[in-house]
């Protein structure tokens, strides 16, 4: 049987995980940004920095471990979420953007997964630079310098997703918070943090355009560059450090997503099931 007792099944308990995996990484990753603008030592870098963070800190490798074990159950809710759409989000134009994002999603949130594995096991960080590489990799293909351009005007439209949402404030829909909850201090933590996570996909997408443009997989580049870059603005200091504070919004949202969440989570038989349909449609 899959259901677990209190009337949550394992998948379910899984997402929950993931969730708080997720968010746990995204506030390690927004403290060390804020310290650095504050200039307190910390270093303004990306999710695989934040890992060798905790990594260097107290039972380091079995918390990495978990975190490893989190993001990994948080890729299987996102492919679940887009092969059963667990969501209802339809199959409409809209749904199927979304869903067709959870999978890529998923595809990453495995690679963030494999890593924190490494680093927990002692084995270290290998395969070089994700970015650079996978650009490097396309761009060697036919057609590779508008596939890059695609994926990054794809993280430009993801950008305005993330700060759309926090416009409209809308992040609290799926929380089983009552009103007063979601206007105090869920709605603003959310609405705070998904939209540093939006300025950060537009600055990272328009890298990946430029690398297209230039045809140079060095001008790709990641969040940590993101900050770097926000940090040689005007007041570039400030910037920074509402960016990373908003990094660090978001990782706590995580966590009350992981709490407070709403999952319709189906059973794992139905999802067998509906991944066998989608593998038959597929071929």
């Amino acid at each position: 049987m899959s259901t677990l007792p209190g009337g949550r099944n394992t998948i379910e308990r899984v997402a929950r995980f993931g969730y708080g995996a997720r968010g746990v990484v995204y506030l390690v990753v927004g403290g060390l940004a804020l310290l650095a603008a504050l200039g307190q030592g910390g270093r303004a870098g990306d999710s695989k920095d934040a890992l060798r963070t905790v990594l260097a800190g107290p039972f380091g490798a079995a918390i990495v471990g978990l975190i490893a074990l989190g993001l990994a159950g948080f890729a299987l809710w996102r492919l679940v979420e887009a092969v059963t759409d667990a969501d209802r989000r339809g199959t409409g134009m809209k749904g199927l953007a979304v869903r067709g994002a959870h999978l890529i999603s998923a595809a990453l949130y495995v690679g963030l997964a494999a890593s924190a594995a490494s680093l927990s096991l002692g084995l270290g960080l290998s395969g070089g630079d994700g970015m650079h590489d996978g650009t490097a990799w396309l761009l060697a293909k036919p057609f590779g310098r508008w596939l890059v351009a695609l994926a990054g005007l794809a993280v430009v439209g993801g950008g305005f997703g993330f700060l759309g949402k926090a416009w409209r404030g809308d992040v609290t829909d799926r929380l089983a918070l009552d009103a007063q909850a979601r206007a105090r201090w869920a709605g603003p933590i959310g609405r705070f943090g998904y939209a540093a996570r939006g300025l950060a996909f537009l600055i990272i997408g328009g890298f990946l355009v430029a690398a297209a443009w230039h045809q140079r997989s060095s001008d790709a580049k990641g969040l940590g560059e993101a900050f770097a870059l926000l940090r040689a603005q005007p007041y570039g200091s400030i910037l920074l450090g509402l960016v990373a504070a908003g990094h660090a919004a978001f990782g706590a949202f995580g966590l009350i997503q992981a709490r407070y969440r709403h999952i319709d989570a189906p059973d794992i038989d139905r999802v067998d099931d509906a991944a066998g349909e989608a593998a038959r449609a597929l071929t």
